[in-house]
């Protein structure tokens, strides 16, 4: 199953994030949400573009012959890489988007795994047992502090550049996604947001409200984040 919902917010005037999720009977299954950024209407053109390129590329080029990882990996990589060069030639071709960009995850799940490409500060996380645990490590300015040891991570919460992203999608040329597989076991849930939840709503308050009733999560997860300001975008994918 998958549930999935996009809000506005509580104080931006345009929503910047998209995403995508494919039939619930499809194989694969395909889940793809990217948050853009740019000037006015910019970020909502860019994650729009990312989106779409991207799961265009992954369903042009599909194979159920695929045997090895590796290759879905490659697909993955391949389809990020795409995005990344049709959104950077539309921000070339006209003024008003130079330089927009967008984060973007994408989830393909097949024969029990979950093969994941991840560019900027949107996360997946998954759920096992009792546990929530990060799949993705943010591409930001903060999160290379907090690696560097010059920050904490209760610091990086309320850092004044917390929003600034070391790797974006759509600004540069060529764009590295880092590429995973993990393992997608009877129980296993998996979460897809963008950072309009994560910087309003902890880990352990994101666990806590799926595990209440997933069938309402999204819808509570959005509320709680636009009850503690609803400062950006916000959407939720959850697949279980």
């Amino acid at each position: 199953m998958v549930f999935a919902k996009t809000d506005i917010g509580k104080v931006r005037e345009i929503n910047q994030d998209y995403y995508y999720t494919s039939d619930e009977n499809s194989v694969p299954k395909l889940c793809i949400l990217a948050d853009g950024m740019g000037g006015y209407k910019g970020g909502e053109i860019a994650s729009k573009l990312a989106v779409e390129s991207a799961k265009k590329y992954i369903e042009n080029n599909f194979s159920n012959n695929f045997s090895e990882k590796e290759e879905i990996l490659k697909l993955i990589g391949n389809a990020v890489e795409y995005a990344n060069m049709v959104v950077y030639e539309k921000s070339k071709e006209i003024k008003e988007l130079e330089g927009m960009g967008t984060t973007l995850e994408v989830c393909l799940i097949y024969n029990n795994k979950a093969y994941i490409g991840h560019v900027g500060d949107s996360r997946i996380y998954r759920i096992r047992k009792d546990v929530i645990r990060k799949l993705t490590k943010d591409h930001s300015y903060v999160q290379q502090l907090v690696e560097d040891k010059k920050i904490t991570r209760e610091e990086a919460k309320v850092h004044p550049k917390k929003n600034m992203l070391t790797r974006a999608l759509g600004c540069t040329p060529y764009v590295e996604p880092d590429l995973r597989a993990r393992n997608f076991e009877k129980g296993d849930i998996f979460i897809m947001c963008s950072d309009g939840l994560t910087n309003m709503v902890d880990e352990k308050r994101i666990y806590e409200l799926i595990k209440q009733d997933i069938s309402k999560a999204t819808n509570n997860l959005i509320n709680e984040a636009n009850s503690a300001g609803g400062y950006d975008n916000i959407t939720v994918i959850i697949i279980s």
